[in-house]
């Protein structure tokens, strides 16, 4: 009886947006004496929370801290998370959930500058990182590997 009534709720509650799991931990690329990190902490209490930074030998050029977060959202059958971005002490932006896979997520808002498209992939033991305009163009890609390897 009661596995029933738990199916039952189960079956009537929306689907969850899964945090990117699969993004936790420190990541780096070094190319042409620049390097660039990105860490991002195992998803607890419907948050990740991430910082970057990038330079050159010891010279700091940019940093952001981040934020994606699991959203409350108004249609059950579509629930969405957001990510925040808040770079080198500017105001952070939202950047909302589009429909990704289990090894893929994407978040757009079409009314910020640049970028206005944020899309992370898993190709193996890298993580890709890839910012643009809201059809793609003018991107740039980053693609790191696990810190310390």
């Amino acid at each position: 009886m009661w596995l029933m009534m738990a199916a039952a709720i189960a079956a009537g509650a929306p689907q969850e947006a899964n945090l990117p799991e699969w993004m936790a931990g420190c990541w780096e690329s070094h190319s042409q004496g620049v390097w660039v990190e990105e860490c991002w902490t195992h998803p607890r209490g419907g948050i990740m929370l991430g910082s970057g930074r990038s330079g050159k030998g010891e010279r700091l050029i940019n940093w952001e801290v981040m934020q994606i977060v699991r959203a409350p959202t108004d249609d059950p059958d579509r629930p969405k998370l957001t990510f925040y971005g808040a770079p080198s002490n500017k105001n952070r932006a939202p950047f909302h959930w589009v429909a990704s896979s289990a090894r893929d997520v994407t978040f757009l808002n079409a009314e910020h500058d640049f970028p206005q498209r944020i899309r992370y992939w898993r190709e193996g033991r890298e993580l890709v990182a890839e910012i643009s305009l809201k059809d793609g163009t003018k991107a740039q890609r980053w693609r790191y590997a696990p810190k310390g390897n």
